[in-house]
């Protein structure tokens, strides 16, 4: 199948693009690094994962991922362009240099509560953004959210939806067993660990799903493990997210500070009327967050960096310091043996100025006494 699709891709796009390579997929798609020719820029080809094409619209598809591709702001990586490629339905957007923050997880330890909270208020700006304009994401979890520069993106914004929207024509939906798998209840698509309650028994689907999902990934990010990690089926999973409490944040991790841990958990409430009402609610609660020792996500991410370049300026300060005495105490010194120097000078020409004074001209002289002294 792999070759066939490479065939695929490079028959229909090869005006376009150059396919590089395939860096593997996720639920919803497999992924492909490929060379903008017109531009020269890297970019990632995503196409449609083979479970989800039956049944699928190409056409709608399409027209709903140009709805998300509207969406222009920092930490969201934008969609280029979406088609058909031989019959399969893509779509692109730029390549982050990067890491996802599944990787940055991989360890299994929490993450520095400042980074972490830096991670998660980035998501929610982009959250915020989003839900403004319209478009809930439907599958937030770590491996959406990118990790480059200091800064965490989010990426797929809007393409569970288009998943959704073009593919519940004849009203059938795929239903997978696997944890990691994409799943559908009733209309629904998104990941079973990160599903809102509503999200799972195929209830409408409004933006506080978004914010259950913030917080399940939150609640991994501050504890390093899954509020239901122990949950071994996509089946279980929903359960756990229709029916069980998760343990509070803080019992897991008590330097969490408290209004982290408290938005954190109220995220997590089944009903969504009980979350926070938005992604601005969330980044409200965030602004009053103190870390431990105060010290912010992006100071922990590109603090290193900041610290090594202030005591280089520090160091420069002090040796441009140094310096700068050294010269004013040599000029003064210079300037002390000048002023000497020219008393010096000045009482030596005085002192023979007097002694000549004192002396005889030799025009008051007598011829005799003339012819000897300019003989001398």
């Amino acid at each position: 199948m792999a070759d066939t699709l490479h065939d695929k891709l490079r028959a229909s796009l090869s005006a376009a693009y150059t396919i590089d390579r395939e860096l593997g997929g996720g639920d919803m798609s497999r992924v492909f690094v490929a060379t903008d020719t017109a531009l020269g820029r890297t970019v990632v080809i995503k196409v449609v994962a083979d479970g989800l094409l039956e049944g699928l619209s190409v056409d709608r598809f399409t027209r709903e991922v140009k709805v998300a591709a509207r969406l222009q702001q920092a930490n969201i990586v934008p969609l280029l362009s979406a088609g058909n490629a031989n019959g399969v339905p893509y779509y692109t957007m730029p390549f982050v240099d990067g890491l996802s923050l599944r990787a940055r997880l991989a360890t299994g330890a929490a993450m520095p509560i400042g980074e972490a909270t830096h991670v998660l208020r980035d998501v929610a700006k982009a959250l915020a953004y989003a839900h403004a304009h319209g478009v809930v994401h439907r599958d937030i979890k770590p491996e959406n959210v990118l990790l480059s520069g200091g800064t965490a993106m989010v990426t797929d914004f809007g393409i569970a939806k288009a998943l959704t929207a073009s593919r519940t024509q004849d009203g059938t939906d795929v239903n997978t067993t696997g944890v990691g798998t994409l799943t559908s209840v009733g209309t629904s698509l998104g990941t079973p660990a990160y599903m809102a309650p509503e999200q799972a028994v195929g209830s409408e689907v409004g933006l506080r799903a978004d914010l259950y999902a913030w917080g399940v990934m939150a609640y991994e990010m501050l504890t390093g493990a899954h509020p239901f990690a122990n949950r071994a089926t996509a089946a279980k999973l929903i359960a756990a997210h229709i029916a069980e409490a998760p343990v509070p944040i803080s019992t897991k991790n008590a330097a969490i500070p408290p209004a982290l841990a408290n938005v954190v958990m109220r995220s997590l409430e089944k009903d969504p009327e009980h979350r926070p009402a938005s992604a601005n609610e969330i980044l409200s609660a965030l602004d009053g967050v103190v870390t431990p020792g105060a010290v912010s996500g992006e100071r922990q991410l590109l603090g290193a960096a900041q610290r090594a370049t202030g005591s280089r300026r520090v160091r420069t300060l002090g040796i441009s310091a140094g310096i700068a005495v050294a010269l004013i105490a040599a000029a003064g010194i210079w300037w002390a043996n000048r002023g000497a120097r020219a008393q010096s000078s000045a009482a030596e020409m005085t002192s023979r100025a007097s002694s000549g004074s004192r002396k005889k001209s030799p025009l008051t002289l007598t011829s005799s006494q003339r012819k000897r002294a300019f003989e001398m």
